[in-house]
C-alpha cells in the first residue's frame, strides 16, 4: 500500500471533524505565560493560564457565541499541579470547535514539574532539598537532569542504559521461593515473599524507602519491603505480586533501586522523603550551578474524566506535555499484564471527533495517551511520545462495555513516534488496543519498547470479545523487549478477532530475556482467531518470527520471515480444529529449528512456502525432509530455494523478477512503505537514535 493511502484517509477524517462550513465567526482567546488570568485574553492582553482560557471560552458560548473557539498558547512553560479538566461544558460541535493549539512558530510547554535548585556539592555528590510549597501528594518518582531521566540508584548496577541487554551481573536472584498454603490449604509459592542469595541482600539504612524491581517474564513488579530477615534469608514486601516469585525460574531476577547506599554510579540519583532531600551523581561535564533539574510534581496532565462527558470537536495541535510521576506508592505495584493498572498522561473518557495532531507527550511516568471507553472517531498524528514511565498509546478497556454509547471504537493512530517506553513500568506496551473495534494504527515507527510493540485484544481463549475490524498496518516496529522481558512480540493478539489485519509492518530485532521465555515478531496468543496477517517482514527476532500459541483459523499470507535465533516458525497446541493457514510466504535463516514446539496432529494447512537454510543444511520439518513432509499432506507447492534477495547481509529484501518465489504467487514487499511519512525533519527524528550493535548469538 502506498503511503499516501493514510494520508488522504487522514485528510479526510480531519476534513469530517474540523472543516465543516463554519457559518458563525469564530473567537480567538490569547494565553501567554507572562498574561494575567484577570485580562481579557486579547492579543495584546493575554491570560495565564489553560484553565482560565477554558472559563472564558465556556463563558462566550453561555453568552451566544456560535462560532468556533480557538485558544492560542504562546510558547513558553505553562505548570500544573493537577491536570486540566475538560468536561461536557468544554465541547464543541461541527460548526464550533474547540481548538487548543500553538501560536505559529511557538511551542507552549504544559508540565506537571518542579524545578530543583540551590545544590550543594558533599562528598562527590550533589544535594539538594525538596522543593518547597509542592502540594502533599507531589510525585517526585524521577529526575530529569538537561533533557535525561536521571537512573534510580540501584544495585546492582546495569551495564547499559536503561537497563537494556542485561549481563548476569546486573541482577540479584531469588535462591527460591517461600512455599505457603492457599485458601484450600494447597502448598503453593508465595507471591509476597522470596528466599534471596547469602550475602546479596543487606539491613541498608535507606532500605524503607527503597523499591524492589522484580522481573517476572513479561511484566515486573516494584515493592516496598516490609521485612528482612536476615537469618532465613527471605524477604518480605507489604504488597502481593500479580505473578508468585521464583514462578518461571527459580533463580528470578531482581535488584533493588532509590537505594542510597547504590548512590555509585553517574547519572544515578536517589529521593529521601524522610531527610527532605535529592541525592544526585552527575554526569561528566555537568555543572550544580547550570544543571536545569526537574521532579514530577503532577501524575498527569490533561484528562476529561469518567462520566464528564462526551466532550467532543476538540482539537489540540502543536503543544508538549512534559514531566508527570506515577510513583509505586508506599504499598508498592503490580500488573499481571501490559502495566495495565497505569493511566495516561493526557486521559481521556467519551471524548469524540478530537484531533491530536504535532503534539509531544515526553518525560512522564505513566502512558502517553489513553482513549477510554466512550472516545470515538478520534484522530492522533504526527505526534511524538516518548520518555515514558509506561507505555506510548491505549485504546479502550479491559472489559466489555455494557452501552453502546460507551464502546471505544474507530480511533486512529496515524503517523506518530512513539519510543522509548517501559522506564518504570517495563510490561507496558508501545500502543494498546483492549476491548475496542475499528480502530487503525497505521505508518508510525514504535521502537525501543522494553515489552511489547503492538498489543491487540483482551481476551483470553475463545470466549465472546468486543475487539474485532482492528488493522494495524505499515508500521515499523523495532528494538522490543531489549533483553529484558519475555513473552513478547513486535506485534501481540490476544482472543476472537473477527476482521482485524496486521499488513505490511517492518518488524526487526525483537529480544527478550533467553532465559525464561520468547520474543516474536508476529505473536497471536491465547484464542486468537480470523486474524488476517500479511505482507510484513519480519526478522532479527529470539525466538520466532511467527509464534501461535492456540487460535483458530488466522491466516499467515505473504510474509518474510528471516533470521530467528531459535525457532523460526512455532507452534505451542495442538487443537482440534484448524490453527492457521501459512501460504505463500519467504522462511530464511541460519540458526536454529525452523520448527518450534508441537506440529504432530496436522491441524494447519500450509502451501507454496519457500524455506531457505543459509547454512548449507536442509531445512528439517519436524523431522521429516520437505518431500516426506509433503508426502504427509503439508506444504503442497512449496519448495526449499534460495529467494535471491538483493543484499541479505544489509537487510534488503528486494527480490528479482526471474526470484522462484514469483512462481509461488509471492507479491514482493517494500519496507519503505512502512513507518512515518512527511517532510525529512519529521521523518528523519528515528534516524537520531544511536544503539549499539546487538547481533543474534549463534544457535546452539
Amino acid at each position: 500500500m502506498s503511503k499516501f493511502g493514510p494520508v488522504f484517509f487522514c485528510i479526510a477524517l480531519l476534513a469530517a471533524v474540523f472543516m465543516a462550513g463554519w457559518c458563525h465567526a469564530e473567537s480567538v482567546i490569547y494565553v501567554a505565560p507572562d498574561g494575567g488570568d484577570g485580562a481579557e485574553g486579547g492579543v495584546d492582553a493575554p491570560l495565564a493560564t489553560l484553565e482560565a482560557a477554558l472559563a472564558k471560552a465556556r463563558t462566550l458560548r453561555a453568552d451566544g457565541a456560535e462560532g468556533p473557539v480557538r485558544i492560542v498558547l504562546r510558547g513558553g512553560l505553562y505548570g500544573v499541579t493537577a491536570p486540566v479538566t475538560l468536561t461536557a461544558a468544554d465541547s464543541g460541535t461541527e460548526e464550533s470547535p474547540l481548538f487548543i493549539e500553538a501560536y505559529p512558530e511557538e511551542t507552549p510547554v504544559i508540565h506537571g514539574g518542579a524545578r530543583v535548585t540551590g545544590w550543594r556539592v558533599e562528598e562527590g555528590r550533589w544535594v539538594a532539598e525538596i522543593p518547597a510549597g509542592l502540594p502533599e501528594d507531589a510525585d517526585l518518582s524521577a529526575l530529569w537532569v538537561n533533557g535525561r531521566r536521571a537512573t534510580a540508584a540501584r544495585t546492582p548496577n546495569a551495564t547499559n542504559p536503561a537497563g537494556d541487554f542485561p549481563e548476569d551481573k546486573d541482577f540479584f536472584y531469588t535462591d527460591g521461593p517461600v512455599m505457603v498454603k492457599d485458601a484450600e490449604g494447597k502448598e503453593t509459592k508465595s507471591n509476597q515473599a522470596f528466599v534471596y542469595r547469602e550475602g546479596e541482600l543487606q539491613p541498608w539504612a535507606g532500605l524503607d524507602e527503597a523499591v524492589v524491581v522484580v522481573f517476572h517474564s513479561w511484566e515486573t513488579s516494584l515493592h516496598r519491603v516490609e521485612a528482612l530477615d536476615t537469618e532465613t534469608r527471605t524477604i518480605r514486601f507489604k504488597k502481593a505480586a500479580a505473578w508468585p516469585f521464583a514462578n518461571w525460574r527459580g533463580d528470578q531476577w531482581y535488584f533493588v533501586e532509590n537505594l542510597l547506599e547504590g548512590l555509585d554510579q553517574p547519572g544515578e540519583w536517589c529521593l529521601s522523603r524522610k531527610a527532605g532531600k535529592i541525592y544526585y551523581l552527575p554526569m561528566p561535564g555537568e555543572s550544580p550551578e547550570t544543571a536545569e533539574a526537574w521532579v514530577p510534581v503532577a501524575k498527569q496532565l490533561l484528562v476529561v474524566p469518567e462520566g464528564a462527558g462526551p466532550v467532543a470537536h476538540v482539537a489540540l495541535r502543536g503543544i508538549h506535555f512534559q514531566y508527570t510521576g506515577w510513583g509505586v506508592g508506599p504499598e508498592g505495584h503490580s500488573d499481571s499484564q501490559a502495566a495495565f493498572s497505569v493511566p495516561a498522561a493526557l486521559d481521556l473518557f467519551a471524548a469524540r471527533n478530537w484531533v491530536i495532531e504535532d503534539c509531544m507527550v515526553a518525560h512522564v511516568g505513566t502512558y502517553g495517551v489513553w482513549f477510554h471507553q466512550g472516545c470515538q472517531d478520534n484522530l492522533m498524528t504526527r505526534c511524538e511520545i516518548t520518555d515514558l514511565g509506561a507505555g506510548g498509546v491505549r485504546i479502550g478497556e479491559g472489559k466489555s462495555p455494557e452501552r453502546e454509547e460507551d464502546v471505544a471504537q474507530r480511533n486512529t493512530v496515524d503517523n506518530c513516534f512513539i519510543h522509548d517506553a517501559g522506564r518504570m513500568y517495563r510490561g507496558a506496551v508501545g500502543v494498546w488496543i483492549g476491548r475496542s473495534s475499528y480502530n487503525r494504527v497505521t505508518h508510525n515507527e514504535i521502537c525501543d519498547i522494553r515489552y511489547t510493540g503492538v498489543s491487540v485484544g483482551w481476551s483470553w481463549g475463545y470466549a465472546e470479545s468486543s475487539a474485532n475490524n482492528n488493522l494495524i498496518e505499515n508500521n515499523h516496529i523495532h528494538h522490543i523487549a531489549k533483553g529484558q522481558l519475555s513473552d513478547t512480540g513486535g506485534i501481540y493478539t490476544l482472543g476472537l478477532s473477527p476482521g482485524t489485519v496486521l499488513r505490511g509492518n517492518f518488524i526487526h530485532d525483537v529480544l527478550s530475556n533467553p532465559k525464561v521465555s520468547g520474543g516474536w515478531g508476529l505473536y497471536t496468543d491465547e484464542g486468537s482467531t480470523d486474524i488476517l496477517l500479511e505482507n510484513n517482514i519480519v526478522f532479527n527476532t529470539q525466538t520466532g518470527g511467527f509464534h501461535q500459541h492456540y487460535g483458530k483459523e488466522n491466516r499467515v499470507v505473504n510474509n518474510i520471515f528471516a533470521f530467528s535465533h531459535v525457532d523460526q516458525l512455532v507452534r505451542s497446541r495442538e487443537e482440534e480444529h484448524i490453527s492457521f493457514f501459512f501460504e505463500r510466504n519467504i522462511v530464511i535463516y541460519n540458526n536454529g529449528r525452523l520448527l518450534g514446539s508441537t506440529w504432530k496432529n496436522g491441524n494447519f494447512r500450509m502451501a507454496n512456502n519457500c524455506y531457505w537454510n543459509l547454512s548449507g543444511e536442509a531445512p528439517d520439518f519436524a523431522g521429516m525432509s520437505l518431500e516426506e513432509w509433503q508426502a504427509a499432506g503439508h506444504d503442497e507447492g512449496s519448495i526449499v530455494a534460495d529467494p535471491q534477495f538483493a543484499d541479505i547481509e544489509a537487510r534488503d529484501f528486494s527480490l528479482p523478477e526471474d526470484s522462484p518465489v514469483m512462481e509461488l504467487g509471492f507479491e514482493p514487499l517494500d519496507p519503505f512503505d512502512a513507518g512515518l511519512y512527511g517532510p525529512g525533519a519529521w521523518t528523519d527524528k528515528p534516524g537520531s537514535i544511536v544503539r549499539p550493535a546487538r547481533p543474534l548469538p549463534a544457535a546452539k
